[in-house]
């Protein structure tokens, strides 16, 4: 049996039996039950050779690298933001709002994956609910390597695995789990930790990868305690609305990759469908300008996009006039106010002022600040930009626009994607080579220059 012990999280006393307050410290319902020593049991034998070597401190030019390569995970968009695909022995969480479809993302993963075996463990749905999920999915190119078991002990789930040898492990959920180690019931703190170290170990040393779906609180953040973010390798963020159908993957934490890309999927009757082209999305299809949209060219990641921003300006009626952002810090937003009313002699103090980026996505690139400004500038007038300009450049407190990174990968995407016309900073005019686009670039180094080169006053 494994052996155990209670220690307060508050000043680490230590007990041998749970106790309501510490008489260390004196604060309430702070014990919790930790292992002490893990009963023993058979190993899984590594899937790659040199994984399971005795401890011993090397030199860290001794040391080789095991040139495993990735594994892909079937989704282009997924594989770019693991950094590449899956690495062998890598522990991933993947956490999301109810009904978000992390469950239908790694069942179609598990079907994706081609030549390998693939277990599929949930602790949340039968196998006629798995199957029944799996027959709506148009993806099913790995079907006769899927394999489904419904368990939630991990004892359990390891002699299956054993057994199995499996190249990937995915288990939905986490907080379903529990460990005959520890007598706490299923979702509880130290469950939620012992699980998770027991799936660590088992990924390390096997190099066999393994993704959790993780659950979340109200607040939006992962429940459960705060080190299970840190056993893990990686940590992956599955939002959107929805109640609408596009869903994004962004990486909170990653080891083997960026955490600034996303991926961008389409949750439709057949599942996920992958958005290889972003801007099909975040730029509104419509036949006529009107006031208040302009497109910004922004970097996530290394991808370019282009995001449509719309603005509303109308006159406070309520008194005190109204702030609002949607996909934008309503802070900074604040900020190009207070430099328009400044710089550009614009009365917004008692005006209402909307803000809202096209697609749902959350942008923090500050290339979208000269396009928010050019969208609230159109919405006061009530002047209209034309569709086919794009804006990039960040703004300054004394209104100048400032230059920005990787300004080729933007100007080449308006440029594919048909814009005419492109307002960019002057600082990044340098070394451009203007006969390489059909785009004309115009350059600004004010924010009252671009007022006079839209509405021409």
């Amino acid at each position: 049996m494994a052996k155990t012990n209670f220690y307060c999280r508050n000043c680490g006393a230590q007990a041998a039996k749970w106790m309501g307050k510490c008489p260390s410290c004196g604060e309430w319902n702070t014990f919790e039950e930790e292992v002490i020593e893990r009963e023993k049991k058979g190993k899984i034998t590594a899937k790659h050779p040199g994984l399971q070597q005795k401890s011993t401190p090397k030199l860290i030019d001794d040391i080789s690298l095991l040139e495993i390569p990735r594994l892909d995970s079937g989704f282009s968009e997924l594989n770019r933001v693991l950094g590449g695909g899956i690495v062998a022995g890598s522990i991933v969480l993947l956490g999301g709002e109810p009904g978000i479809g992390k469950s239908t993302l790694l069942l179609q993963l598990a079907l994706a994956v081609k030549g390998k075996k693939v277990l599929y463990v949930s602790g949340e749905e039968s196998d006629n609910q798995l199957k029944m999920r799996a027959d709506r999915l148009t993806t099913k190119g790995n079907a006769n390597a899927c394999y489904i078991l419904t368990e939630t002990a991990t004892q359990e789930i390891f002699k299956h695995i054993e057994e199995l040898q499996p190249d990937l492990v995915i288990i939905d959920s986490v907080q379903t789990l529990q460990s005959n180690l520890l007598d706490s019931a299923a979702g509880s703190i130290s469950q939620i930790k012992e699980c998770a170290a027991e799936f660590q170990h088992l990924a390390k040393t096997t190099a066999i990868p393994v993704f959790l779906i993780g659950h979340i609180t109200k607040d939006g953040s992962l429940a459960g305690p705060k080190i299970l973010e840190h056993i893990v390798d990686t940590v992956l963020q599955f939002e959107g609305d929805r109640h609408y159908g596009y869903r994004i993957v962004r990486a909170i934490k990653n080891r083997f990759g960026s955490t600034s890309e996303l991926g961008i999927f389409e949750m439709n009757n057949n599942g996920l469908r992958e958005v290889l082209n972003p801007s099909e999305i975040l730029i509104s299809q419509r036949d006529d300008d009107s006031s208040g949209n302009a497109i910004a060219a922004v970097l996530e990641g290394n991808r370019p996009m282009m995001i449509e921003t719309q603005a509303l300006v109308s006159s406070a009626v309520y008194g005190t006039p109204q702030r609002s952002a949607t996909g934008y810090d309503i802070r900074r937003m604040n900020m190009l106010l207070a430099v328009l009313e400044k710089r550009c002699q614009f009365k917004l103090g008692a005006k209402d002022v909307f803000l809202n980026i096209a697609g749902g996505i959350h942008v923090e690139d500050p290339a979208i600040n000269l396009a928010i400004v050019a969208a609230i500038l159109s919405s006061a007038t009530d002047i209209a930009i034309d569709g086919k300009c794009c804006f990039a450049g960040e703004m300054g407190l004394n209104g100048e626009i400032r230059a920005v990174a990787r300004i080729e990968q933007r100007i080449s995407e308006a440029d594919k994607l048909g814009f005419t016309k492109m307002f960019l900073s002057k600082y990044n005019m340098k070394g451009i080579e203007k006969n390489k686009y059909q785009i004309e670039l115009i350059p600004i180094g004010k924010i009252e220059e671009i007022f006079k080169r839209l509405f021409g006053e």
